[in-house]
């Protein structure tokens, strides 16, 4: 009985699906050329031509009768195969481009003025365009515009040591100063004499105040705001406004930042929001253009220094990235504690990760709240 039933059973079921054959999602994926496959990592190899390849590469599809998969290459170098050279499947020639960028990193480093790209690709043994490619892709941007930074820090280092001008900018790799002038603002975010002045002839403005998460300094010029510092006690917030404008006459005016203090601390308390305030934003082209991507980070999410660094154009340049974000003294209207780890972890952060994390869930809960209200208004 128990067998009859069994037979019977069976015999209603219908036909069962057979089990997918991962040989098959694999060549489809080379087909597909597609470099990071549902089904894997793994390799190909072509018996008719004694090679193996990535499931990516630009190379003409084998015959499926003259293909096989394996998981690493040095099973594929067991069976006998050699790697691509199209697609550099153990990736020796990767690493050997990554270190012609940098060697041409440090050639652009050392350099007094910029070398030109004829320059850098013969010393890296590239042809121009392709030495070109390469750059932009590992670094994110292009040799003159990772030069022009290198000049800029130059130039805002020496005038921060006090230089002279006119020796600030030759240092820094300017044929003449007209260059640093043509557009005020372009390259430092100031003129050259501002910032060798460290702020001198300037009046900057400071209000303190109690906060959620610790003592609260704002500081602005007639411009906007410069700094905002919390968590430390005053003397400490003090003196991280005096690094950034040595010369310049602090003045306490508790009055006069009354109402941009209680935004601030409003913030702190129950962010509903963006904060939104006139800022003076002082840094180098590539600090800001970070600085104005962070803004344009919406209220209540978070993106990751990657994501940051792909948005500006600059895919490569994630840790300049990461520089710029620490560099920011104009915390919470810059928000750069919406940035996080590749892996979603709230990486470093000025005021301390603790903060980080409050801040970031009273701005998810000041979210959610404003679309509970919106979704209860479309319904009334």
């Amino acid at each position: 009985m128990a067998t009859g039933r069994g037979r019977m059973h069976l015999a209603a079921m219908p036909d069962a699906l057979p089990f997918p054959d991962p040989d098959t999602a694999r060549w489809d994926a080379v087909l597909a050329r597609d470099p990071a496959p549902a089904c894997g990592p793994f390799l190909y190899a072509v018996t008719t031509q004694g090679v193996f390849c990535r499931p990516g590469c630009p190379s003409r599809p084998p015959l499926r009768r003259n293909t096989r998969f394996y998981p690493y290459p040095a099973a594929a170098e067991a069976a006998g195969f050699r790697a691509c050279k199209r697609c550099d499947p153990k990736g020796e020639r990767a690493a050997i481009h990554a270190e012609a960028i940098r060697a041409a990193c440090g050639l652009i480093e050392a350099s007094e003025t910029i070398p030109s790209l004829a320059t850098l690709a013969d010393r890296a043994g590239y042809a121009r365009h392709h030495f070109l490619r390469l750059f932009k892709e590992i670094t994110g941007v292009t040799p003159r515009s990772y030069a022009e930074n290198v000049r800029a820090r130059r130039l805002q280092a020496a005038l921060a040591a006090g230089d002279r001008v006119a020796e600030a900018v030759a240092g820094a790799g300017y044929g003449s100063e007209s260059r640093v002038y043509e557009t005020p603002g372009k390259v430092l975010g100031m003129t050259p004499g501002a910032a060798r002045r460290g702020g001198a002839g300037e009046v900057i403005r400071i209000a303190l105040a109690e906060s959620p998460l610790g003592p609260l300094m704002v500081g602005a010029t007639e411009a906007g705001v410069c700094f905002i510092g919390f968590g430390e006690d005053a003397s400490s917030l003090e003196g991280d406004l005096r690094r950034r404008f040595p010369q310049a006459r602090v003045e306490p005016a508790p009055a006069a930042l009354a109402e941009t203090v209680r935004e601030v601390v409003g913030f702190l308390e129950e962010p509903k929001a963006a904060l939104a305030l006139p800022l003076d934003l002082r840094g180098t082209a590539f600090q800001r253009r970070v600085w104005e991507a962070l803004t344009r980070i919406p209220f209540g999410e978070t993106t990751t220094y990657g994501a940051l660094a792909q948005s500006i154009g600059a895919p490569r340049a994630v840790r300049a990235v990461a520089r710029a974000c620490a560099q920011n003294h104009v915390s919470l209207a810059v928000p750069c504690h919406r940035v996080v780890g590749s892996n979603g972890d709230l990486t470093g952060y000025r005021w301390g990760v603790p903060r980080k994390r409050a801040i970031l869930a009273k701005e998810r809960a000041g979210r959610a709240e404003a679309c509970g209200d919106g979704a209860e208004r479309r319904s009334d």
